[in-house]
């Protein structure tokens, strides 16, 4: 397969499954952006195994869904009914997650380890615990169900504090019948089966003849249910990532922003592969949308506009800056649909040290990115003063 054969996906959330020869199924993976994600196999580099999948490639197929956590839930479904040996190669009993709907007269959901299934009752695997969870916060806010044991249905004297933001149903003080309670359940079941139009339809049916009947409360928290479906907010889903090594091959973007109280603004990015600047890949920006003091903005828009470029993609990307840099950015790479690690560096409290925020990193060069970081520092004020000469002097 060409690796430039990636450009043909669509910019849509969506499952990609990678082929071989005569169609064979090498691996099933998810996407809040298809193309981006796809193309990340074939712009930067990956460790043996996924090195050795990427050469057996020869066609990659693809199913768009409406957003990112219905592309997990096919994703899973997939996965369980096709087995790719990529995905399931190595893997130990442990090492999957499932979604549990538990066998009770008030169910509770649950994420629980382990290969066998129950029919009917699980639904996975999945296999990442931070999108697992993820997709149970979203799910739990349209679908509220209860997380008490059944021995503490109804025993509450007051509504427990997930009742009070919209979490639990009421079943700690008998605020909702079972009846209503599975209708819930069967919601839910519905959507992690892959049967979200069906069960908007159902909705919709069931809006209409509350509205017929008079009752306008029902119809409305309907309405909101329906709503919600259909707008699901779902960007964090794609956010776990890990650092592996910084080896020979490893390629980082570092970022800096340069200006004096918001003037003249602009933001420099810089490549290092194994170690040394690949200076014919620097970038420079210029600030379009932010015109005072806000460094975290500043940065967030350079990243957004980097993401936006067809070039090869880092293994990861650092900035200069705390916690509120490293989300800004986060936040840019997951509206991209991609996942990469992000570090920043930041001055410690003493100012003798460099102290790491961000993912997770692994055998790393602390001298390495102390020199990404001075080099970025370095690219974005001389670019700040070329623009503050030609203001001065236009």
């Amino acid at each position: 397969m060409k690796s430039s054969d990636y450009k043909k996906l669509p910019d849509s959330p969506g499952v990609y499954l990678m082929k071989g020869k005569k169609g064979k199924l090498l691996y099933i993976g998810k996407a809040g952006n298809l193309r981006r994600r796809v193309s990340s196999y074939f712009l930067r580099p990956h460790d043996a195994r996924i090195s050795q999948m990427v050469s057996d490639i020869k066609t990659i197929d693809f199913l768009e869904t409406d957003n990112a956590l219905e592309a997990l839930i096919l994703e899973a479904k997939l996965i369980k009914d096709k087995k790719p040996p990529y995905n399931i190669k190595d893997k130990d009993d442990k090492s999957f997650l499932f979604i549990e709907i538990t066998d009770e007269e008030f169910p509770r959901v649950l994420l629980v380890r382990g290969k066998s299934l129950s029919a009917g009752k699980r639904y996975g695997p999945f296999t990442s615990a931070s999108s697992a969870r993820e997709a149970i916060r979203i799910l739990r806010k349209i679908f509220p169900w209860s997380t008490h044991p059944e021995s503490k249905i109804g025993s509450y004297k007051k509504p427990c504090f997930e009742y009070e933001i919209g979490l639990c149903p009421g079943t700690c003080v008998g605020a909702i019948s079972k009846k209503d309670y599975m209708k819930n359940i069967k919601g839910l079941k519905m959507f992690l089966s892959g049967q979200k139009n069906k069960l908007i339809n159902s909705l919709k049916k069931d809006m209409a003849l509350a509205s017929k009947e008079l009752r306008f409360e029902d119809a409305s928290k309907l309405k909101k249910k329906i709503f919600s479906l259909e707008h699901i907010q779902d960007a964090a889903l794609l956010g776990e990532a890990d650092i592996v090594s910084t080896d020979d091959k490893t390629r980082i973007e570092g970022y800096d922003i340069s200006n004096i109280s918001g003037d003249s603004a602009v933001g420099s990015m810089v490549v290092f592969v194994g170690g040394s600047p690949k200076r014919d890949e620097y970038r420079k920006f210029k600030i379009r949308s932010i015109f005072e003091p806000n460094d975290v903005g500043m940065m967030k828009e350079m990243v957004s506009r980097r993401l936006k470029n067809d070039w090869p993609l880092p293994d990861f990307m650092l900035v200069d800056g705390g916690v509120a840099q490293v989300n800004a950015v986060r936040s840019s790479v997951l509206e991209a649909g991609l996942k990469i690690p992000i570090i920043g560096m930041v001055k410690g409290p003493d100012r003798k040290k460099t102290d790491l925020v961000g993912d997770k990193v692994v055998n790393i060069n602390k001298k390495i990115l102390e020199k990404v970081r001075d080099e970025a520092h370095r690219f974005a004020i001389s670019y700040h003063k070329s623009v503050r000469r030609k203001k001065m002097f236009s």
